[in-house]
């Protein structure tokens, strides 16, 4: 019996080494491997022509020239094998663009804001001076 639990307990070792093996040999693989910026870069220019299709030039126009210089600078660092800074920039560049986006759309909800707000005192006016009320 105790000879049955020295072998088990060995065997255990050895499975255990092996899977330790397994997973260092799997990380190395995957820390070795480049990143491929490709998506990355496909995703920044979409963000960018969004942001331009959202007018983004009119209402955040330095968050969109932050955004193409990101991207200039990503496509840059893929020229010179700079990849892990390309997937950087590439992302940065892809948020400065979502910003700027986001930037345009809240002038442009604030605008018809201040028109509504305008519309409707324009409307309280009207119906005052029909009814020749005041408040």
């Amino acid at each position: 019996m105790n000879s049955f639990a020295t072998r088990a307990s060995a065997s255990r070792r050895r499975l255990r080494l092996a899977v330790a093996g397994m997973v260092l040999c799997a990380a190395a693989a995957y820390a070795s491997s480049p990143p491929n910026p490709a998506p990355n870069l496909q995703a920044a220019q979409l963000a960018i022509a969004n942001a331009e299709r959202d007018e983004a030039a009119t209402h955040a126009s330095a968050e969109l020239s932050e955004a193409r210089e990101k991207l200039s600078s990503a496509q840059h660092a893929v020229t010179e094998k700079k990849l892990i800074v390309a997937v950087q920039l590439a992302d940065e560049a892809r948020a400065e663009a979502e910003l700027a986006a986001a930037r345009s759309g809240a002038a442009k909800a604030e605008a018809v804001n201040q028109d509504m707000k305008k519309s409707t005192a324009t409307l309280i006016e009207e119906m005052q001076r029909k009814t020749g009320e005041q408040r």
